[in-house]
């Protein structure tokens, strides 16, 4: 028996986040499943921004693209200062509650 090779269409959570609802709902899961781990929360962050553009967050942030694609990838690892600008541009709030 011969196997097809099946395709894939690559997965990009952006493509799925459409209202500012559904930004709030996924950066809150991505806290609450991240525990400790900051490189999460700032991939999080990135696939926000990707899906309400990079260009205009670049604008309202005041860093460039480059930066934030750099500091919001897997592999950065933004300031605080950074994180709460990205936040801010994404008209996000974050919030603490008791563990």
């Amino acid at each position: 028996m011969v196997r097809k090779k099946e395709k894939f269409s690559r997965y990009d959570v952006a493509d799925y986040l459409k209202s500012e609802e559904d930004l709030a709902a996924y950066l809150e899961a991505c806290m609450e499943e991240a525990g400790d781990d900051a490189v999460y929360i700032a991939a999080a962050l990135g696939d926000i921004a990707r899906a309400r553009g990079m260009a205009q967050l670049a604008k309202d942030t005041g860093i460039s693209r480059e930066g934030l694609y750099k500091a919001l990838s897997p592999e950065g690892n933004p300031s605080l200062a950074t994180v709460l600008k990205v936040v801010k541009a994404l008209g996000l709030k974050l919030t603490a509650k008791v563990a």
